[in-house]
């Protein structure tokens, strides 16, 4: 199956209810957050996504994200590659349903994304929010990669603190007599 562009605006109801797949590619030029985020990454990212309606007729679309990036490793200052692994299921939301009290509450499974007045997504914003969240908190080689070994690296001496008199020691002796 030849790889296509997805569209970058999508109506998910509208999709649900054609039961759209969609199998195709994001080009990762049109993410700049994520470009500041990686030292480098691949062209595109790999992209699968099934909208449908549930049992209790909510919609809702699904999907997998694959890539390959490279990092920067905090400890050694080098590059390293990442592969990037996203599963997402989303429900679109109007933003009235959210502030209402009597909205419906959504399945723990779906992740709330707000539609736009038209009744669209942007696939790729919330695309690119899920790779930069996929991407790890603090980016390191596996240790026995990493040109930086553990008996190389120094933390500084930490000096020894003056002990001064505690202040309430006048008070336990009153409390003697």
């Amino acid at each position: 199956m030849q790889k296509v562009k997805l569209p970058k605006q999508v109506d998910p109801v509208k999709s649900a209810n054609k039961r759209s797949d969609y199998r195709g590619v994001l080009a990762t030029v049109d993410m700049p957050r994520l470009l500041e985020s990686v030292v480098d990454i691949a062209e595109e990212v790999d992209v699968e996504v099934k909208f449908s309606k549930d049992e209790q007729g909510l919609t809702y679309f699904q999907g997998h994200m694959a890539c390959l990036t490279s990092l920067l490793c905090e400890r050694c200052n080098e590059a390293f590659e990442h592969q990037i692994d996203v599963s997402f299921c989303f429900s679109p939301m109007q933003s009235s349903e959210k502030e209402d009290d009597n909205k419906v509450e959504l399945p723990d499974i779906y992740e709330p994304v707000e539609v736009d007045d038209h009744g669209e997504v942007n696939l790729l914003q919330i695309f690119e929010d899920e790779l930069i969240l996929s991407l790890p908190i603090v980016a390191l080689h596996a240790e026995e990669d990493c040109n930086q070994k553990r008996d190389n690296m120094s933390f500084g001496k930490i000096e020894p603190v003056n002990e001064r008199p505690n202040p309430f020691a006048v008070l336990k002796e009153l409390k003697r007599d």
